[in-house]
């Protein structure tokens, strides 16, 4: 048998050689040839548009509640309101009047067909959520798109520059969340009526195995960054360049991140800012800073922070202070803690404020524990005695096992409101979209001494 190549499959493997060659020649040119980034729009350090303190919490007859550690104060309520449902990954921005607008995905499970896009409104005055309605399906993301669509989730909904409100979701077409794609949708009323929605091309290629769930940041030449990362073979971050088009004109991977994923951007000045990410491996928050408007990042490092694999959120305040919420156990997520820095500095060593926690050491109970510790809060809250059943379905379905259940405070998402209190929602059991409102100026008593946090290896 001849083994011997051909002339004609040589000539193909020197051209398909010679295309790689020039993909590569062509992308480290375009690199090169970057032109410099516009600096962050960043938050001044005494924002005249917050007063010196926020106005007093009682004044919204909303209840007011202590830390589990018993340092801080702040209300709670639930925002979505759709019993037996599975919610995740909401977000959260501020309407022109002052109401607040959530979004979070929901269905019968996680990646499930008749999974959408739900929102509610908080009235600005009386505080309170209203009722839940659905702002996105699969099928209306199908007929926008003109593709099939599988499944979809993470949405991330922010004010752009121009006033406009912007959506971002995930979909799925084939495959599972490795092979997401990004979609967007605009809205010019404060979320009343939204665009069709279009997809974001983030890659010339297959545009695949990109998904959002942080915050965008804006740049001072009216484009946007957003954080966003890869799942497909390897975990990385990067950071696009959005235009007002909603175009991507640019993109960075954050050096080093190859198993970190949902990063979460902090802005310290026009050229500084800090990402912050979930370490894929369940060991430690893994940082990175820029010094250049984000055109190039320092090495992916380890915090002393632990992470078990799992999102956080950040913002950063108009009176110079930078938070992230997170859950700082290094093996689950029955924890939620905010903790707060001045602006660029470090997380490392300071004390965190306890938002939500068991009242158990153990990280899974027995499971008519947890229908009871479930139930006592949901009826508290005012859910019916039917619906309580059916949040507790919905929440032992996903995090309990045969005889005992895991408690979970997950995926929080950070903003500060123009009088200058600042908002946390998050999931809570997986079964219901929590909100908790607290003044960031507050004197914090005295508390018990926290288990310190061993440091991760670099």
């Amino acid at each position: 048998m001849n083994l011997r190549p051909s002339g004609l499959s040589v000539g193909m493997e020197r051209s398909a050689l010679l295309l790689l060659v020039l993909a590569f020649v062509l992308a480290g040119w375009k690199t090169m040839s970057r032109l410099p980034a516009a600096g962050f729009v960043s938050v001044p350090q005494q924002a005249t548009a917050l007063a010196s303190t926020p106005k007093v919490m009682s004044q919204a007859n909303l209840p007011q509640q202590l830390s589990p550690d018993g340092s801080f104060r702040f209300d709670a309520q639930f925002v979505s309101s759709s019993p037996g449902q599975a919610v995740h990954a909401a977000s959260l921005v501020e309407l022109d009047d002052g109401r607040l607008r959530a979004v979070w995905f929901s269905g019968s499970r996680e990646g499930a067909a008749d999974v959408a896009i739900r929102t509610a409104v908080m009235d600005a005055q009386g505080l309170r959520w209203s009722e839940e309605s659905t702002l996105l399906d699969r099928i209306r993301l199908q007929q926008g798109l003109w593709r099939y669509v599988k499944k979809l989730g993470n949405p991330v909904i922010a004010r752009a520059p121009d006033g406009s409100l912007l959506l971002w979701t995930v979909n799925v077409s084939l495959g599972g969340w490795a092979g997401s794609s990004i979609s967007w949708t605009r809205s010019t009323d404060e979320g009343v009526s939204w665009s069709e929605p279009r997809r974001l091309v983030t890659s010339p290629f297959i545009n695949i195995s990109t998904l959002v769930k942080g915050a965008p940041v804006a740049y001072l030449d009216g484009q946007i960054g957003l954080p966003v990362y890869h799942e497909f073979v390897t975990k990385f971050a990067e950071v696009l360049r959005i235009n007002a088009q909603g175009q991507v004109v640019d993109k960075t991977r954050i050096p080093g991140s190859r198993t970190s994923l949902q990063p979460v951007l902090l802005v310290a000045g026009p050229e500084q800012a800090q990402v912050y990410m979930r370490s894929g491996n369940a060991r430690a928050l893994m940082a990175s800073a820029t010094g250049d408007a984000g055109k190039t990042w320092s090495d992916t490092h380890a915090t002393a922070w632990p992470n078990p694999d799992s999102a956080l959120a950040g913002v950063v305040t108009g009176h110079g202070t930078q938070w992230l919420a997170l859950n700082p156990a290094p093996s689950n997520r029955e924890v939620l803690a905010l903790l707060q820095a001045k602006t660029g500095a470090s997380f490392d060593g300071v004390r965190p404020w306890i938002v939500e926690s068991t009242k158990s050491t153990k990280a899974r109970i027995p499971t008519g524990d947890y229908e009871r510790l479930l139930g006592d809060e949901l009826r508290a809250r005012g859910a019916s005695e039917a619906q309580t059943q059916a949040y507790l379905t919905s929440a032992k379905r996903q995090l309990c096992g045969a005889d005992s259940c895991s408690q979970e405070f997950s995926y929080p998402y950070l903003l500060q409101s123009r009088d200058g209190f600042i908002h946390l929602i998050y999931t809570w059991h997986r079964t219901r979209i929590k909100h908790v409102r607290l003044d960031p100026l507050q004197p914090v008593l005295a508390a018990p001494a926290v288990p310190s946090h061993a440091a991760a290896s670099h």
